[in-house]
């Protein structure tokens, strides 16, 4: 859906003159270190091998009683910090280390304690939401969102945040994501990247009802794989189309002209993966 082009934003990675020609790549998960688990460190062993900008959809962090979360994502993660456009998730929040998330990413993860903010990538708009503050309609973020969505409605939209509005997982329908997911919805988008729940599930395009939509519905992915640890779907829900549990990796996305392709990468030695195209509205 969007806009024209912006100014370079110094907080994405610097590109040579083949990769400029090249279709972006938008790549990363959630759920991602813990300084109990060797997950983290190889997902970003797959990044050191994936260009593009690397995506983060919350919850960066576990601490323990020896590591602080974000010492245990600098560890593994961190080596790529100048490409990284992350949004928090509960953890930043619970376990209070959401100022030095701010204090880490920078101008990088929008303004201090909003968390929100939106950018390009070729021909496509990319919108990062905190589904950790208020997310109604008529809220700060919500106002923000929809004239966001109101500026940029000529090309292809993607927005990744936290809490996936429908889910197999033992978490389950995140109700805090339900107006997030009707502004999106009536906005045009065309893709929706989450995580919370610790595994990998890609739904049917649904409308913001959640009910299938193969013309105008949105795709949705679940990746929380990033490497702290995994749980297992406890259900089916409807229109999901892939679960998967038991491999860590990351989500690559190539931004193509009114299209994209997505594949699951796995990390090595993980036998799962999931791949395939689709179009913008």
């Amino acid at each position: 859906m969007h806009a024209a082009a912006v100014a370079a934003d110094p907080a994405l990675p610097t590109t040579d003159a083949s990769e400029a020609q090249a279709d972006p790549v938008l790549v990363g998960a959630g759920d991602i270190a813990s300084c109990t688990s060797r997950g983290d460190e190889a997902t970003a062993r797959l990044l050191d091998g994936i260009r593009g900008t690397i995506f983060t959809v919350g919850d960066n962090g576990y601490g323990s009683e020896r590591y602080d979360a974000m010492t245990c994502f600098k560890a593994s993660w961190g080596r790529h910090l100048r490409r990284i456009r992350p949004v928090p998730g509960n953890h930043e929040y619970e376990e209070d280390y959401i100022d030095e998330y701010f204090d880490y990413f920078g101008a990088a993860a929008g303004e201090r304690g909003k968390g929100y903010y939106s950018y390009n990538l070729g021909r496509w708009h990319i919108i990062a939401l905190n589904s950790m503050i208020d997310a109604h309609w008529s809220g700060e973020q919500g106002e923000w969102l929809r004239n966001d969505l109101a500026r940029n409605r000529h090309g292809c939209t993607l927005a990744y945040f936290h809490h996936p509005r429908f889910s197999s997982g033992p978490r389950g329908i995140a109700r805090q994501a339900e107006q997030l997911w009707w502004m999106l919805a009536e906005g045009g988008v065309d893709v929706i990247v989450t995580g919370h729940d610790h595994m990998y599930e890609r739904f049917a395009p649904l409308d913001k009802h959640g009910e299938r939509d193969d013309e105008e519905g949105m795709r949705s992915f679940i990746v929380g794989t990033g490497g702290a640890s995994r749980v297992r779907p406890r259900r089916r829900a409807p229109n999901s189309e892939v679960r998967n549990s038991d491999t860590f990796g990351v989500l690559r996305l190539t931004l193509k002209s009114g299209r994209y392709d997505w594949r699951f990468v796995p990390v090595s030695g993980g036998k799962f993966t999931d791949s395939g195209s689709g179009t913008c509205h």
